[in-house]
C-alpha cells in the first residue's frame, strides 16, 4: 500500500490531544502550562509546554494502541526507503551506541573510521568494544580529514577477519562523503553490516543533486540527525534498518537500554513534520538550499583571502569521493586569522553564528530555511571580516602535525582505560603515557585523543597551541590542560 505523506501521525495526535481538552493527573507536572514559572512562560511561550505531553497514556492511550509513534516511525522508513526506522528524543549520540551495540558486544572488534565522532568513542567505552580503527584519507595541504575508502575497509578486513561489522561517518561534519555504495558490497561478501553515521545528511535523500544517502547506497543501519541539517527540534534522531543482517527487535533493545522512558513528544513532532514537509516540498526546499549555497561561494570567492572549499578542494584521488556544500565551509587562513578568531569576530561585531571551527576554516551552514535576506548578510559579514581582519591580533600559531604523528598508538581498550587506576600528571610529563581520558577539539567533535591512546609531544603540541588559539576542549577534566588524566 502507498504510503500517505501528506499524514504527520504525531502533529495529529497532538491537536487531537488540546481539543479533547483532556484533564491530566500524570506528568508532566506544569500541566499544559498552568504551573510554569510565568517568567518561563514569557520567555518560552506557551506552545512549548502545550506540546509537552506524555507519549503513552498522553499522546497515545497506555497501551499505545493507536500506533502513533509506530505509524510515523512506518512513514519516516518509507521516506528514506528503509525497512524500519526508530526514534530517539537522545539525539544521534544514543542512535549510534545503539547501532554499535547491536553489531559487535564486550571484547568483539569493529571496524571505526578514526574520523568517528565522540559519542562513538563513548560507546567503546560503555561497551567494551575493541575498535579495529581504519585511518581517513588525509590531506596533508588543507590539514582536513575525509572518510576512509572502501579498499582501506578490506584491508582492515583482511587484518581482522573476525571483525563484526564496520561503521563509517559520512557526511563529515565538513561535507566530505564516502563511497558508501563500495564499503557497503566490502562488507557484505563477508556477511558483514555496514554502519553509517549520517548525523550531518538527513537532508540527502530530497535532491537528487546531493551525495548518496546510505539506505539507498545499501547500508545495513543508518544513524541521522534531524535538528542538523533538517527541521527538527535539537537531539531529534532516528536510525533507519534495512535487510537481514541485523534483527530489528534486537536494535530496538539496544536503544531501549540507553533511552529515555519519558521522550518529549514535541522532539517526536519536529520529526514527523520535517518528514512530512520533504516529502511535500523537499526537492523545491533542497533545490533552493543548493542554489543559494553555489551563489554564496562565488560571493565568499570574490573576497580577497577568502575561500569556501568546494569539490575541486576535497574530492579527488586519496580525497573524498563526493561532497554535500551545504555545509559551506570557508577558509579563512588567506586573511592571516585563525578560524576561531573569525568565529568570534563574526559573533561579536555582526551578530553572526559560525558552526564549524577550526585553526584555518569556519562552517557557515546553509540549509532549506536560509534565503536571499540571509545568505546575504553572512556575505556582508564576510566582507567585513576581511576588512578587518589585518586589525586583528596576530594569529596564534596551531601546531598541527603531519598525519602519520597525528595519530597516537591504541595501547588498551578505551574501556579499559577510562575505568582503570588513573591519574593526573603534569602535560610536560604526559608523553609516553596512556591516556585515561577523551580530548575532544569541538566542533566538530572528533577526538584527537582517546583513552587507551599512548600520548605523543607532537599531539600534546597540537592540543596546547590549539587551546592558546581558542580550540574548545569541553571533556578533559581539566580544562586548561595543564594536567593530563592517564594510566597509573
Amino acid at each position: 500500500m502507498t504510503a500517505d505523506h501528506t499524514q504527520a501521525p504525531v502533529l495529529e495526535a497532538l491537536a487531537d490531544y488540546h481539543r479533547s481538552g483532556r484533564l491530566a493527573f500524570a506528568p508532566p507536572g506544569h500541566k499544559q502550562a498552568h504551573g510554569a514559572d510565568p517568567a518561563v512562560r514569557a520567555v518560552l511561550g506557551d506552545a512549548v509546554f502545550l506540546g509537552d505531553v506524555l507519549a503513552s497514556g498522553g499522546l497515545d492511550d497506555r497501551l499505545t494502541r493507536g500506533r502513533v509513534l509506530e505509524r510515523a516511525e512506518e512513514l519516516m522508513a518509507d521516506a528514506v526507503h528503509a525497512d524500519h526506522t526508530f526514534f530517539t528524543t537522545c539525539g544521534s549520540s544514543l542512535s549510534v551506541k545503539a547501532a554499535m551495540l547491536a553489531v559487535a558486544g564486550p571484547h568483539e572488534a569493529l571496524l571505526i573510521g578514526r574520523d568517528a565522532h565522540k559519542s562513538v568513542v563513548s560507546g567503546l567505552i560503555l561497551s567494551g568494544i575493541e575498535p579495529v580503527w581504519v585511518e581517513p584519507r588525509w590531506d596533508a595541504e588543507r590539514h582536513v580529514a575525509h572518510p576512509p575508502s572502501a579498499e582501506q575497509f578490506e584491508k582492515a578486513l583482511e587484518r581482522r577477519p573476525d571483525a563484526k561489522g564496520a561503521l563509517v561517518t559520512s557526511p563529515t561534519p565538513y561535507g566530505a562523503c564516502a563511497d558508501l555504495r563500495a564499503i557497503a558490497e566490502v562488507c557484505h561478501r563477508r556477511g558483514l553490516p555496514l554502519i553509517v553515521d549520517e548525523a550531518w545528511g538527513a537532508h540527502l535523500p530530497f535532491h537528487p543533486d546531493l551525495p548518496s544517502w546510505a539506505m539507498d547506497a545499501g547500508a545495513d543501519i543508518c544513524v541521522t540527525s534531524i535538528h542538523k541539517m533538517g527541521s527538527g527540534l535539537e537531539q531529534g534522531s532516528v536510525f533507519h534498518l534495512q535487510g537481514d543482517l541485523v534483527p530489528p527487535e534486537l536494535l530496538k533493545m539496544r536503544a531501549d537500554l540507553l533511552g529515555t522512558t519519558s521522550p518529549s513528544v514535541l522532539i517526536y513532532a519536529g520529526m514527523d513534520g520535517w518528514r512530512r514537509q520533504m516529502m511535500l516540498r523537499g526537492r523545491e526546499l533542497m533545490g533552493r538550499a543548493l542554489e543559494l549555497a553555489a551563489r554564496v561561494r562565488e560571493s565568499v570567492d570574490d573576497i580577497d583571502g577568502l575561500r569556501m572549499d568546494g569539490r575541486e578542494e576535497y574530492c579527488g584521488p586519496g580525497l573524498a569521493d563526493d561532497l554535500d556544500p551545504l555545509p559551506g565551509v570557508i577558509d579563512v587562513s588567506g586573511l592571516g586569522i585563525t578560524g576561531y578568531q573569525a568565529a568570534d569576530w563574526l559573533r561579536e561585531n555582526r551578530e553572526i553564528e559560525a558552526h564549524l571551527t577550526d585553526h584555518r576554516r569556519i562552517g557557515a551552514q546553509i540549509t532549506h530555511a536560509d534565503d536571499e535576506a540571509t545568505t546575504g548578510e553572512l556575505v556582508m559579514a564576510l566582507k567585513d571580516l576581511a576588512r578587518a581582519a589585518p586589525g586583528l591580533p596576530e594569529a596564534p600559531h596551531v601546531e598541527v602535525p603531519e598525519p602519520a604523528r597525528l595519530r597516537l598508538a591504541q595501547a588498551c581498550l578505551p574501556r579499559d582505560a577510562f575505568f582503570g587506576p588513573a591519574e593526573a600528571v603534569p602535560v610536560k610529563e604526559a608523553a609516553g603515557r596512556v591516556a585515561a581520558e577523551m580530548i575532544t577539539p569541538y566542533p566538530p567533535g572528533i577526538p584527537a585523543v582517546l583513552p587507551g591512546e599512548r600520548l605523543t609531544e607532537p599531539v600534546l603540541r597540537y592540543l596546547r597551541s590549539g587551546l592558546a588559539a581558542g580550540m574548545n576542549l569541553p571533556d578533559p577534566a581539566d580544562p586548561s590542560l595543564e594536567h593530563i588524566r592517564v594510566m597509573k
